[in-house]
């Protein structure tokens, strides 16, 4: 019913930047929350940065002042900036987003995409 697409992982030196872009296509009536969760070898699964659809953000400590997240309602995207990179920011990278469908309105569902590497060089 909604598929997210991730795009603009890759390798980068430490210090360097990287720009993800995550597009939701499908039954969409509304998006709530769009956020970027990330995931390192032998690590759980946890939240890089979020953006709401009153516009507010939060970003874990360990990016803020490196990353942005940035978000285009009319096209259903959410971007990552990140800059400053550092070996630990190696991680697949997943975009997740909380929908209302077309289909089950006042109801909302969460989707993830399927994942985009950044490696980190040191």
């Amino acid at each position: 019913q909604v598929q997210l697409v991730e795009s603009g992982g890759g390798l980068v030196q430490a210090g360097g930047s990287l720009r993800l872009s995550c597009a939701a296509s499908g039954s969409i009536f509304k998006i709530n929350t769009m956020e970027w969760y990330r995931e390192a070898p032998g690590k759980q699964r946890e939240l890089v940065s979020a953006h709401r659809s009153d516009g507010s953000t939060n970003y874990a400590d360990s990016v803020k002042g490196r990353f942005t997240i940035s978000r285009d309602n009319a096209e259903n995207t959410v971007t990552l900036q990140m800059n400053s990179l550092k070996p630990e920011d190696t991680a697949v990278y997943y975009c997740r987003a909380t929908v209302e469908l077309t289909t089950t309105r006042g109801y909302m569902f969460s989707y993830w995409g399927q994942g985009t590497q950044v490696t980190v060089s040191s």
